[in-house]
């Protein structure tokens, strides 16, 4: 194994849709496996959100220890390439003791950079701040419109809205003078930087949505609005990106009087739905799931049991 992997560390990620139990199934196999947590949720990684990002609870928190939950300001930036700097940190660290590494969360595209490895483009941070700077002094849909001249391709997979993506595949271009989606294509993803089982639950739709449904009822109980309150108080704007996620975003417009209250649970309950939908349709996508039923966390752990049995060094 050594030889196939850059890191002959194994790994399990439990991987599927928001709301579908990824986090009990993480902490059911880390009490039983010796192992601890490393979350690959874009949202959870943030401080301050924790009812709308459906970060563990305290007693979740206390059964299994947890890395990279909570360790990001707001106005904090976070990308692919800083989870897997920090994702390879804490896996070495949980290696070190013994432990096995269990990975949990819904960014799809976290777990796969941290798997497969990102192409490299060397030092772009003084590019980054030219074009910070022509973001402030010529606004995005200026930046957007020169991307989708330098890179149609990739300009068609981003949100005119995503100043963060906008912002990275043009500073690629400018710091390798190569379009991204010709570098993307070239890379592949070809590395295999860990061995790794992936553990993937699924649902029928209908009971996944009315899940979904119901907890999004349950966060606003929770006391979401509380929640959004308290961070905007502490200065922080609603522009931030963490803060235009799922959830945040419909309940911050409600707030700040853009939005009536059951229009915005309708929208927060609509695209947590087609958030979900989307998440499946990457991982089943990817042919080295195993996908299991929320409830089969036996089988799970036999599954584990048998893979880490087949990496021991």
């Amino acid at each position: 194994m050594a030889a196939k992997f850059e890191k002959n560390i194994p790994l399990i990620a439990i991987v599927g849709p928001t709301g579908v139990g990824k986090t009990e199934a993480g902490i059911f196999l880390a009490e039983r496996l010796n192992g601890e947590i490393v979350n690959f949720d874009s949202v959870q990684v943030y401080k301050h959100l924790n009812i709308g990002a459906a970060k563990p609870t305290p007693e979740e928190l206390k059964r299994a220890k947890h890395h990279l939950i909570g360790i990001l300001e707001l106005d904090e930036e976070f990308n692919a390439a800083r989870f897997v700097e920090l994702a390879d940190q804490a896996i070495a660290k949980i290696a070190e003791k013994g432990k096995v590494p269990i990975l949990v969360g819904g960014t799809g595209l976290y777990l796969k950079a941290l798997l497969h490895g990102l192409f490299e483009v060397g030092d772009v941070s003084a590019t980054r701040a030219e074009l910070k700077k022509r973001l402030e002094r010529e606004g995005l849909d200026t930046l957007y419109q020169e991307l989708k001249r330098i890179d149609p391709e990739t300009s068609a997979k981003i949100s005119k809205n995503d100043w963060v993506r906008i912002l990275r595949a043009l500073e690629v271009y400018y710091a390798t003078g190569r379009p991204f989606s010709e570098l993307a294509k070239e890379h592949a993803f070809r590395k295999r930087r860990y061995p790794c089982l992936k553990i993937g639950l699924t649902l029928p739709r209908e009971e996944l949505y009315a899940k979904l449904d119901a907890r999004v009822e349950k966060m606003l109980e929770a006391g979401l609005l509380e929640e959004i309150k308290a961070i905007l108080a502490k200065g922080y704007s609603p522009e931030l990106k963490p803060l235009k996620t799922i959830g945040y975003k419909q309940m911050t417009a409600y707030l700040l009087g853009k939005l009536d209250f059951s229009e915005a649970k309708r929208l927060m309950k609509r695209d947590t739905r087609r958030y979900a939908k989307r998440q499946l349709t990457w991982f089943k996508k990817d042919p080295e799931v195993k996908w299991f039923h929320p409830q089969e966390k036996e089988k799970m752990l036999e599954e584990a049991k048998k893979f880490l049995d087949a990496h021991r060094l």
